[in-house]
């Protein structure tokens, strides 16, 4: 009867799913969310390389991958009495670039939040700016460079001015939005209560505008970050936008993709930081 038992147990053992724990499904899922972004990489350097050595292409316009993992050693190093690329090590350009754009967006931002919230705040103000906001919004960067110059030179004032108007229009639409939509509940109840306009702006617009101004600045960035090349058009070296510039001059492709690559992959960056700052300003996002 015990051995029946025994054997009755083992086979529902043997049928019986192992059951997935919590820790276990975590572990897939963080492997998935690794190993994704990796296959697509090996997926895009392997249709690269097959699309380079098909011969279809010149080597001019496409060339291998290793030729410009070789220009980007050649960039980060000093080789032959050479350093880097124009004398300055890839680090060093990318130090510029992104010193430019986090002055440029820092103003661009700041004015933005603030001009945001008293649009918000004050129709006949918003009526009066909105046109001109998407005015600005709708100008490529390209279009204002060349006034910038003549009115501020080539230095760095143009190239700073050009990412901070780049980066005014999106902040500004966004946290106008976001004000206008606060609770008109939560705000009359705080009025009810005694709390003067600039605790209720303060109290409670700001808190419930917070989420999509985040997702504002956001965008401010990588518009700013997508006009950098345009910004260092003229005198732009050091820096990566001056380098794609330079090195297109000369059909130097492999130094122009790594430049691109090292602008992409930083602003991948640079967004990546900017939503674990959303996660923790605004823990409350997505859960209701």
């Amino acid at each position: 009867m015990s051995a029946t038992l025994d054997r009755g147990a083992a086979a529902r053992a043997q049928s019986t799913p192992p059951q997935t724990t919590p820790r276990s499904g975590a572990r897939r899922r963080r492997l998935a969310a690794a190993g994704l972004p990796l296959l697509s990489v090996l997926v895009f350097l392997g249709a690269w390389q097959l699309a380079a050595s098909s011969g279809l292409w010149s080597e001019v316009f496409v060339p291998r991958p290793a030729t410009v993992w070789a220009a980007a050693v050649d960039a980060s190093t000093t080789h032959d009495g050479v350093r880097g690329y124009q004398g300055y090590l890839l680090l060093e350009h990318l130090y510029m670039t992104l010193r430019r754009v986090a002055a440029g967006v820092l103003i661009g931002v700041a004015g933005g939040l603030v001009l945001g919230l008293a649009m918000g705040s004050v129709g006949w103000l918003r009526r009066i700016l909105e046109p001109w906001l998407t005015f600005l919004r709708a100008l490529p960067p390209l279009a204002y460079l060349f006034l910038l110059v003549i009115w501020l030179g080539i230095d760095e004032a143009p190239k700073i001015a050009l990412l901070a108007l780049a980066a005014l229009p999106p902040t500004a639409v966004a946290t106008t939005t976001a004000v206008l939509g606060a609770p008109v509940g939560l705000t009359e109840a705080a009025r009810a209560v005694g709390a003067n306009r600039y605790q209720v702006v303060r109290d409670v617009v700001l808190p419930a505008a917070l989420p999509e101004a985040l997702t504002g600045i956001r965008l401010a960035v990588g518009i700013a970050y997508s006009s950098v090349v345009a910004a260092e058009l003229f005198n732009g070296i050091p820096g990566v936008g001056g380098l794609v510039k330079d090195a297109s001059n000369y059909n130097n492709t492999p130094v122009v993709l790594v430049g691109i690559f090292a602008i992409g992959l930083s602003g991948l960056t640079i967004d990546a930081l900017l939503r674990v700052v959303e996660r923790r300003a605004v823990p409350w996002r997505g859960t209701h």
